[in-house]
């Protein structure tokens, strides 16, 4: 059983600072999370540094995760670690706690798995194969934006991804012989069976370059496509021209209108 649990509020602050930090994060809706894993004669595989502490009769070994060279191609393709860290037998983990979110997702062994961003692999039960995923044509590794590889999982079991945004921000999107056009690089994690690929807003370069548009990540065929529309609001709020922009009217590329125009002269 995986099981993402979270502290209603934390009351430890021994100083005002500290306080003051808690309160404002507190009633902005953060909360300390952490997974929780629940094992019975069975076993879970975990990035280095993502376990906490454990009970139980439990054993902890490091391994590749499939030999030299599948570790090797995992580490210099997807970005994903080297070696990985597997618990075995029966008892309770805690993995690290952090004001980040989490998306669980339960692979069947009969689907063709899904294909997710490089770094959001986090932990995983039973028998999931983490390999690395090579864009199928040339647009989208070097204009989607991905990379020429994301991260691959397949097999059976509940996968534990780290993600940018709330699950309740992450929409799922089903494709039915169908096409979804993304602009950005929001989009996590899609099935096997969709095709990815970066085409051009427009059909001719004209009316791609007049349309602030330019190149959009394509999805096609049928499957899952999960989208976090609300990811680049979140890294504009970071800094302050970003906060600009978000004040702006949308699709405005953060231009100013100027106000003293047809006023000289006064």
């Amino acid at each position: 059983m995986v099981e993402v649990i979270q502290y209603p509020v934390l009351r430890g602050s021994s100083d005002t600072r500290t306080a003051e930090t808690l309160f404002f994060a507190s009633h902005a809706g953060m909360r300390l999370k952490m997974v929780r894993i629940t094992l019975k004669n069975s076993q879970v595989r975990l990035e280095p540094g993502a376990l906490y502490y454990m009970k139980g009769d439990l054993e902890m070994k490091t391994s590749t995760g499939g030999g030299l060279v599948k570790g090797l191609a995992r580490k210099m393709m997807s970005g994903e670690s080297f070696f990985v860290n597997e618990v075995h037998g029966t008892g309770v983990i805690y993995l690290e706690p952090t004001y980040g979110h989490f998306f669980l997702h339960t692979v069947d062994a009969d689907s063709p798995g899904v294909i997710c961003d490089k770094g959001m692999f986090y932990a995983g039960t039973t028998n999931l194969d983490i390999g690395a995923a090579m864009q199928k044509n040339i647009s989208s590794g070097l204009l989607g934006g991905e990379g020429w590889f994301q991260t691959s999982i397949k097999g059976s079991g509940v996968a534990v991804l780290f993600s940018p945004v709330p699950m309740q921000e992450v929409q799922k999107i089903q494709l039915n012989d169908d096409k979804l056009s993304v602009d950005g690089n929001f989009a996590l994690m899609r099935t096997g069976d969709v095709q990815f690929k970066a085409e051009k807003s427009s059909k001719s370069l004209i009316a791609t370059a007049v349309s602030g548009e330019g190149v959009l990540q394509t999805f096609s065929g049928s499957g899952t496509v999960w989208i976090a529309p609300t990811q680049g609001v979140y890294e504009k709020m970071v800094t302050m021209s970003g906060l600009q922009q978000l004040a702006g009217a949308p699709g405005s590329m953060g231009t100013k209108t100027d106000t003293k125009a047809g006023k000289k002269g006064k």
